[in-house]
C-alpha cells in the first residue's frame, strides 16, 4: 500500500473548497426516480442522464470527485467518450460504488447487512485500471423499536472494515459510509446515540483491520430527528448535535468527512452543512465537506424529464446547486442565495 497516493488523492478531492457528487445510484434506484419523474426506465435514458451530469459546464468548480455506478463507468457519451474520461478531463476524479446493496440480515427482522465482499479484490483491480482512485461502500442502520441491535452494527462495521482494507491494498481511497437512516419517528437524541455507537464500533473495527485512517474518507449522516417525528429541530440544533457526536466518535487522524444528504431537501442539506462549517470550523480537526446525491441532482432531474430540449437548463440548475453546496462547505451559504440572480 502506497500511503502517499491515498493522502494525495484525498487532498485533490477536497481542494479549493470542493466536495463529492454521488451519482452512483443503482439501476433500481435510478429507475425509481425516473418513474417518479415520468421518464422511461431504460439503459439509454440512464446513459443520457449521466451524460447530462458529466458534461455540465463548470461542474469542476465545485466538484472534486464523482462516485459512479458500475454501469456508468462502462458507458460512453454520444460522442463515444467514456464517462470517467469526461470527468477526468474536466479535473474531476472518478470513483466507484463497490457494494452490492443492503440485503435482509438473516435472523434479524427489519435489519440489513451490506453484501459485496466476494470477488471485491478482483473488481478493485479492474476499476483501478479504468482510472478509479476512490471507492464507496454503504451500510444502512435503521432506528426503530429494539433496533438497531449490536449484532447488526458489528456485522456492518466489520464488512466496512474488510472493504476498506481491500481498497487500501489496491491503492484506492475507501469512503466508509455507515448511514443511520432518517426514516422513522426517532428523536434527535436517539439519532445522536445510535450514530455515536455506530461510529465508535466502526473505528474500533477499522483499527482491528489495520486501516490507515489518514487514507480514508468518512461519509456519515448528520444527526437529525426521524422524518416521522413531530419535533422539528432548527438548523443550529442539528449542527451542534452533529458536531458534538463527531467530536466524541471520530479520531482526529481522519483527514476528511463528507456528509451524505440522506433524503434531506437540497436547501436543508446546504443549510445544515453551512452551519457546521460556519459555527464550528475552527474547532474541527477534519475537512468537513459533502458527498450529496439527490441534494445536488434532484432539481436538475425534475427539470430535465428525459427531454433533450431541457438538457441545457437542467445543467445550469445542476451547476448552480453544486455551487450553493460548495458555498456551504466554506460556511458562506445563506438562503438568500437560492433566489439571487447575482449568485453564480
Amino acid at each position: 500500500m502506497n500511503q502517499q497516493i491515498l493522502k494525495d488523492t484525498i487532498v485533490q478531492l477536497f481542494a479549493n473548497g470542493k466536495g463529492l457528487l454521488a451519482m452512483d445510484e443503482s439501476n433500481g434506484t435510478c429507475n425509481k426516480r425516473f418513474a417518479e419523474a415520468g421518464i422511461p426506465q431504460t439503459i439509454e435514458m440512464r446513459r443520457q442522464y449521466r451524460e447530462l451530469i458529466v458534461t455540465t459546464p463548470g461542474l469542476n468548480e465545485s466538484i472534486g470527485g464523482a462516485i459512479l455506478y458500475d454501469e456508468t463507468i462502462r458507458q460512453q457519451t454520444k460522442d463515444g467518450i467514456l464517462m470517467a474520461d469526461v470527468l477526468e478531463k474536466a479535473g474531476i476524479i472518478p470513483g466507484i460504488k463497490v457494494d452490492m446493496g443492503a440485503k435482509p440480515m438473516a435472523c434479524f427482522p427489519y435489519e440489513k447487512i451490506t453484501e459485496g465482499l466476494d470477488g471485491l479484490r478482483e473488481r478493485l483491480a479492474e476499476y483501478k485500471q479504468m482510472g478509479v482512485r476512490f471507492a464507496k461502500w454503504r451500510a444502512v442502520i435503521k432506528i426503530c423499536t429494539h433496533i438497531p441491535t449490536s449484532s447488526c452494527i458489528q456485522a456492518n462495521t466489520h464488512a466496512l472494515s474488510r472493504y476498506a482494507a481491500l481498497c487500501q491494498e489496491a491503492g484506492i481511497v475507501p469512503i466508509v459510509e455507515p448511514e443511520v437512516l432518517m426514516a422513522g419517528n426517532h428523536t434527535l437524541q436517539q439519532c445522536y446515540d445510535v450514530t455515536e455507537e455506530v461510529l465508535k464500533a466502526l473505528f474500533y473495527q477499522l483499527y482491528q483491520f489495520r486501516i490507515n485512517l489518514e487514507g480514508i474518507i468518512l461519509k456519515p449522516n448528520m444527526v437529525i430527528a426521524g422524518t416521522e417525528n413531530a419535533t422539528l429541530n432548527n438548523i443550529d440544533e442539528v449542527a451542534r448535535a452533529t458536531v458534538n457526536c463527531l467530536l466524541a466518535s471520530v479520531p482526529a487522524t481522519v483527514p476528511a468527512i463528507a456528509f451524505l444528504s440522506g433524503g434531506q431537501s437540497p436547501k436543508d442539506a446546504a443549510a445544515h452543512l453551512n452551519a457546521i462549517n460556519k459555527n464550528y470550523k475552527s474547532h474541527l480537526p477534519w475537512i468537513v465537506s459533502f458527498s450529496f446525491a439527490r441534494a445536488i441532482q434532484q432539481p436538475a432531474l425534475d427539470l430535465w424529464k428525459g427531454q433533450e430540449t431541457n438538457v441545457e437548463e437542467a445543467q445550469k440548475i445542476l451547476y448552480r446547486r453544486a455551487k450553493l453546496v460548495a458555498a456551504a462547505r466554506l460556511g458562506d451559504y445563506d438562503t438568500g442565495m437560492e433566489k439571487s440572480v447575482h449568485f453564480i
